[in-house]
């Protein structure tokens, strides 16, 4: 049976919806079928330059893109601060929602948007490539497997870039009124995301901002990191920045074996993504080698992981649209819990670093 195409529209013209844009037309179930800017001429120039289908629409509102009869699904890449408003809009027209992250300021204003999404019956979905990527469900294998991995014990999160000065000073990630939660909710959402992942989405019972914490002028995060901590005694860190290298990397900590990946946001090659695994890991008798050494796993994958997002996300889509099915509450239970972590970082740096208690 061929599955139902989902036909997209996309509100705004944000480069990361360039990216989105080539995955909804790689993804066999999807299409484009509208785009919406504040301004028709963007919108016209965006749709041109990204290859649209000739039948997709162009509209100078994102209004109008909601109230087209032939859009099933909204991608919003707008700035965090209107997320509530265009995603509450989006669902309120019966649109599915695929929205950046993060997904909102705060869990509180995400409740909204998950409200107007149960109470119109669509299927909500954040915009975390990785977690579509095959690698990921290879990787959640090895962790479950009780003889390799053994009990979680500690998870460690990095993801850093090098922003241009010019980033530092016009991008939207470093403005208050537009993205107030900065690298914290850029590259700290992937962080926390990665670290709940590894512990089955268990929320941490307290969170504890690192002392030190960067901001530029206006008050936005430009480096931060926290320590996570269960009442089971797993332990978690992260640090995020605009400020370092490219780093990408996950390191998670069994009681018999160790995970370890390096680019686990953006694969080194789109095609595959590897992961080392470690299990049992001891030295030789003179302490000169290790034994066993990690193996390398690497998993080859036909699509890339933003289409393997998309083609997840229609896919539910179609499932709601064709055959009445309810849209699945695990990705916005993903959201929220990732997003409340969020709220707790920014509530510790905010009191000085003080320890914050968690509460679903």
């Amino acid at each position: 049976m061929t599955d139902t195409e989902i036909r997209f529209g996309i509100l705004g013209c944000a480069d990361i919806a360039r990216k989105v844009s080539r995955a909804i037309a790689l993804a066999p179930n999807a299409t484009i079928a509208a785009v919406g800017s504040r301004s028709i001429d963007k919108a016209s120039r965006f749709a041109a330059a990204n290859g649209f289908p000739p039948s997709a629409k162009v509209y100078g509102s994102y209004d109008a893109v909601l109230d087209d009869p032939d859009v099933d699904a909204v991608y919003v890449p707008l700035p965090t601060s209107l997320h509530r408003r265009w995603a509450v809009a989006a669902a309120e027209k019966k649109k599915h929602v695929l929205l950046e992250k993060p997904v909102a300021l705060s869990a509180e204003e995400f409740d909204h948007i998950v409200a107007a999404c149960e109470a119109n019956g669509v299927q909500f979905m954040d915009g975390t490539m990785w977690m579509h990527h095959p690698r990921t469900a290879k990787m959640r294998e090895f962790l479950s497997d009780s003889e390799r991995f053994g009990e979680l014990k500690s998870i460690h999160s990095c993801f850093t870039f090098a922003a241009s000065e010019d980033f530092l000073k016009n991008d939207i990630r470093v403005k208050p009124d537009l993205d107030a939660l900065g690298a914290l909710g850029d590259t700290g959402w992937y962080c926390v995301r990665s670290i709940l992942w590894a512990a089955d989405f268990e929320l941490p019972k307290t969170v504890i901002a690192l002392r030190s914490p960067v901001l530029n002028e206006a008050g936005v995060i430009l480096s931060c990191g926290a320590s996570l901590h269960w009442e089971d005694g797993k332990v978690a860190t992260f640090h995020c920045s605009f400020l370092s290298n490219l780093t990408m990397d996950v390191t998670a900590i069994g009681t018999k074996g160790t995970l370890h990946l390096q680019d686990f946001v953006i694969p080194f090659e789109e095609g595959k993504a590897s992961f080392s695994a470690a299990t049992k890991s001891w030295f030789t008798e003179l302490v000169t080698d290790w034994l066993p050494r990690p193996s390398e796993h690497t998993v080859v994958t036909d699509l890339p992981q933003d289409a393997c997002m998309v083609r997840e996300f229609a896919r539910l889509v179609g499932g709601i649209k064709g055959s009445g099915l309810s849209p699945d509450k695990k990705w916005p239970t993903f959201s929220r819990r990732t997003q409340l972590v969020l709220d707790a970082v920014k509530a510790s740096i905010d009191k000085g670093c003080e320890p914050i208690a968690i509460f679903n």
